[in-house]
């Protein structure tokens, strides 16, 4: 029997199977032909110092110590065969909006599916969170192929809920991650910028590599709408606000600018991987094409 394409079109591809399906046929699909994993998946820890004997490699002399005692002492370092990622998917009332697409948390939780796959095809630990105001369901990282249909059941029975608190949300997760961990945020990012950069600084100075997906649907990014419009707020239920699109659009462009030109630059200058990912974009072609930065970035570094 010839396997079934995976669909171009978001809103086609969550009728293609369950999620299970759809994150395995991608994982092969975008990774297909890729050797190398696209994240560090070991690392070094140092243990101890010992005596220097002869045959023993000059580089890891610790200097620092022959100039306090005299000595010749060696840093001793364990590898870490095994990353450990973590998965915090954003369940807020604002990402179940969808305009002329499939909604953010939907486009999301694909991500989060493939993304859980593909680690633990790596034989990576991998764990899944799911918030708004507060942590709704976590699964502690484990790289036992079972954890993947318990992340399953989680996405597929969540439903976005209420306001978001992300920078309150990261900060109380921030002490039960274990240090050197990957931290893969998918959310659409709405918060106060100087709040959520600070929780990033942290992650950053815990040494997490952070990785944010921020979704966005195209309705955010062009406003397009040109008759007053009765706005319907996702994450306060029963709040709306009649507004003329056409008065409004100039201001909420140039605040939206600023939001996201912000979030992106400081990112980039604390060493966080980036990526602003449409709903209306082939779900291959966003992962794909983030994967394969990843991939350039080991290779330079």
């Amino acid at each position: 029997m010839a396997e079934r394409q995976l669909p171009e079109n978001p809103l086609e591809l969550v009728q293609f199977g369950g999620l299970e399906l759809i994150a395995r046929q991608l994982v092969e699909g975008v990774m297909m032909g890729r050797h190398r994993s696209p994240f560090k998946g070991s690392s070094v820890e140092f243990v101890e110092h010992r005596e220097y004997y002869p045959g023993d490699e000059i580089r890891h002399i610790d200097w620092r110590a022959f100039g306090k005692t005299g000595r010749y002492y060696v840093k001793e370092f364990e590898d870490e065969t095994n990353l450990r990622a973590h998965v915090l998917v954003d369940a807020s009332g604002s990402m179940g909006y969808a305009g002329r697409h499939i909604s953010k948390f939907r486009y999301a939780r694909m991500i989060a599916a493939s993304l859980a796959w593909l680690l633990l095809s790596q034989r990576d630990a991998v764990g899944l969170t799911t918030f708004d105001t507060r942590t709704r369901q976590t699964i502690k990282a484990s790289s036992n192929r079972d954890n993947f249909r318990r992340m399953v059941e989680v996405l597929e029975g969540t439903v976005p809920g209420q306001e978001t608190s992300l920078s309150s949300v990261l900060e109380s997760l921030l002490p039960g991650i274990p240090r050197r961990s990957l931290i893969i945020l998918i959310s659409d990012c709405f918060d106060t910028p100087q709040s959520l950069l600070r929780v990033l600084q942290r992650c950053r100075h815990a040494r997490h590599e952070v990785a944010i997906l921020r979704i966005a649907a195209p309705e955010e990014e062009e406003f397009p709408f040109d008759r007053p419009t009765q706005f319907c707020s996702l994450e306060r239920v029963g709040e709306q606000l009649l507004v003329d699109p056409v008065r409004l659009r100039q201001e909420y462009l140039q605040q939206y600018q600023q939001f996201s030109e912000t979030l992106q630059k400081e990112c980039g200058a604390m060493g966080i991987s980036y990526r602003r990912i449409l709903t209306s974009e082939p779900l291959q072609t966003s992962l794909g094409h983030w994967l394969a930065e990843r991939l350039e970035q080991r290779a330079g570094g």
